[in-house]
């Protein structure tokens, strides 16, 4: 990953560090509240779609891979409520990424976070919203600085 000549690269700032920090935060909130691994992927995954943060994709979809995510369910992931291989929970989930990335449907974003709290105890519900809240600042920290990324092929 590079970034370009004469863009400031934010995430060498001071303020990086403690982003970092509430992001491992995060990730362990998730391990304690009972959240697969995959499932936070898949949300961090379809934020970066969302946001358009190659980078973050390039981190997230191995990662997403790694933790058992099969390459058929991330290819298909922007047709997610199209298709009948996601869980439940991965749709709320999902479904509370999109509308608390997106944020212009008020309406939407409460309605997916009254769906969630129907499949997620308030400890899982509020670290998937961290998640949410934290993958979008890491994708536009990325966008910011111009994090590229070197396809092999």
């Amino acid at each position: 990953m590079a970034t370009d000549v004469g863009v400031p690269n934010i995430a060498r700032g001071a303020v990086y560090k403690p982003l970092v920090r509430s992001a491992l935060a995060s990730r362990e909130a998730s391990e304690e509240a009972g959240l697969d691994e995959g499932l936070i992927e898949l949300i961090n995954v379809r934020v970066s779609q969302i946001n358009g943060c190659a980078a973050c994709l390039d981190a997230h979809v191995p990662a997403a891979r790694n933790a058992g995510v099969s390459q058929d369910r991330l290819d298909m992931l922007p047709a997610w409520r199209e298709i009948a291989a996601y869980t439940d929970e991965e749709r709320a989930a999902l479904r509370l990424a999109e509308a608390l990335t997106r944020l212009e449907d008020v309406a939407e974003l409460e309605a997916a976070q009254e769906a969630a709290a129907e499949v997620f105890s308030d400890e899982q519900l509020t670290a998937i919203e961290w998640t949410i809240v934290l993958i979008n600042a890491f994708n536009r920290v990325s966008i910011a600085s111009r994090h590229r990324v070197r396809l092999d092929d």
